[in-house]
């Protein structure tokens, strides 16, 4: 995997600005913070994101994947703010879970999810090398 942050453009905080690799391809539908039930256990921020993220590892261990393989994340969010606000929290949930490796990411405020109770939605690509 290669990370693509061009020479002269400053570091992202949280992301990569884009990311080059091959191997077996792995999609993870939108994870929300639930449990493998489909229960819902708390309706914080961070709290959803943190399980919607333990989902998305789940998934790729399915596939013999892990986090580190993840190439892109797509986050989908009720509340702009809300995102924003977390911070320090939100990243230490997804250092917790993800570790220290950070994909392309793209993040959305949406007007509306499909679960009524959902707060977040995050979509991933993963890469497994060959």
């Amino acid at each position: 995997m290669e990370i693509l942050n061009p020479a002269g453009w400053p570091r992202p905080k949280g992301y990569s600005n884009g990311v080059a690799a091959r191997g077996r391809v792995v999609c993870v539908s939108g994870m929300v913070g639930w449990d493998a039930q489909g229960q819902f256990h708390t309706d914080d921020f961070v709290g959803q994101c943190r399980q919607a993220l333990e989902n998305i590892v789940a998934v790729l261990r399915e596939a013999g994947a892990e986090p580190g393989d993840i190439v892109r994340m797509t986050w989908y969010v009720l509340d702009k703010r809300e995102y924003l606000d977390a911070g320090a929290a939100l990243g230490a949930a997804y250092r917790d879970v993800i570790g220290r490796h950070y994909p392309a990411m793209s993040a959305v405020q949406v007007s509306a999810l499909m679960e009524d109770r959902a707060r977040v939605e995050i979509e991933a690509t993963a890469v497994i090398p060959d």
